[in-house]
């Protein structure tokens, strides 16, 4: 059976990265997202173990000496870590999983494990981006000048992703997202195990 392949999604704050991967967990089966480890506030709404696993930072501290990460970063003074424990299940049992990382937790992974696929989602403009910024009522001004600051830096790393899609329109880019999926599943050298039989009967060895 083919193990599941891990998909690393990036992008500036803003960009609608989360809102993309909700609806493309939804509508497509056997695609998972990995919940990350984080040392910032949870806030309204937010479901420990759902969201994020929500830990002081003695407790990452003592999780990074013992290697239990794949990747951390520090990121607006907080720190956000993938547990190797979070990924293992998933890929062994041939699921499709979403690591949602900065370009930082991105380059860790791709260091790492061999067949990670990785796509950046770009916004259409800066000036779009700034404005789904100041739309979502979280952060004051200086607050969003900050993550501005932090989106032109993550955005500077695009060209290190093996994709690119633009959201713009919400919906043609999610349709990007899933035949990206698509089509990694329909490589070669994932479906001859799965196909194994039918090759076997239509291509006999000699």
């Amino acid at each position: 059976m083919k193990k599941g392949t891990l998909f690393i999604v990036s992008a500036p704050s803003g960009a609608g990265k989360t809102s993309l991967i909700k609806r493309l967990v939804a509508e497509l089966d056997n695609v998972f997202v990995s919940v990350s480890h984080t040392t910032r506030m949870q806030r309204p709404g937010e479901i420990n173990g759902s969201d994020y696993y929500f830990v002081d930072q003695a407790e990452f501290e003592s999780m990074l000496r013992d290697g239990a990460f794949l990747e951390h970063a520090r990121v607006f003074g907080y720190c956000y870590g993938t547990a190797w424990s979070a990924i293992d299940a998933a890929l062994v049992n041939s699921g499709d999983l979403i690591l949602e990382i900065d370009w930082q937790g991105a380059q860790q992974v791709g260091q790492k494990i061999a067949g990670a696929v990785s796509i950046f989602i770009l916004p259409p403009s800066e000036a779009a981006l700034a404005e789904r910024l100041r739309n979502r009522g979280q952060d004051d001004s200086s607050i969003i000048d900050r993550r501005m600051l932090d989106a032109r830096a993550e955005m500077s790393h695009y060209n290190e992703y093996d994709y690119l899609v633009v959201n713009d329109d919400f919906d043609l880019a999610l349709r990007e997202l899933k035949c990206i999926i698509t089509a990694v599943r329909l490589e070669t050298k994932g479906r001859e195990a799965q196909l194994a039989d039918l090759i076997s009967a239509l291509v006999p060895r000699e």
